[in-house]
């Protein structure tokens, strides 16, 4: 007796096990890129980072002159002055790398910005992703622009459009 439970039991968590699961596929760069006000903030973020690389490169081409020009009068400077302006060039290059840091750097200028513009269009997707899923009943699903990897995905399985009909002012 104890067998036959114990077969019906395996074999009734093997076919929970073995339910198929269904999934679909989406892409979300191209879903980011149909949405007009992603391409505007992408925009916005590229334009704001040159102008930040901009400033960055031109400090970094003063400390740059700075050098140069200590390296030729180097010859000719008492040793007090060649520490003085060793230190002034090492303190001008601190000053360009914090400045770097603060643009580009771990929740630097360009993510706060990119926080501010482009998060709330990914929340969108991602809402209108997760809305699809289950209104569809989809266990999974699947980014073919991510880190993962899909050898092989039917075209008929990609979603995206009909995803992009569910974020308002999308066309």
């Amino acid at each position: 007796m104890k067998k036959i439970l114990l077969a019906m039991s395996l074999v009734l968590m093997t076919g929970l096990a073995a339910r198929a699961q269904r999934y679909c596929v989406i892409d979300s760069k191209y879903m980011l890129e149909k949405i007009p006000d992603y391409n505007n903030a992408q925009k916005q973020l590229d334009a704001a980072s040159q102008g930040w690389q901009k400033e960055v490169d031109a400090k970094m081409q003063n400390i740059d002159q700075m050098y140069k020009s200590y390296q030729a009068e180097r010859p000719m400077l008492s040793e007090d002055a060649r520490k003085k302006r060793e230190d002034e060039i090492v303190a001008k290059e601190k000053e360009a790398k914090d400045l770097q840091k603060k643009y580009f750097g771990y929740e630097g200028e360009v993510f706060k910005k990119r926080q501010s513009l482009v998060k709330p269009i990914q929340d969108k997707v991602y809402n209108a992703v997760q809305q699809y899923a289950q209104s569809r009943s989809f266990d999974m699903v699947y980014d073919k622009a991510g880190g993962i990897t899909i050898f092989y995905a039917d075209p008929k399985l990609d979603k995206s459009d009909e995803i992009l009909k569910l974020i308002p002012g999308v066309k």
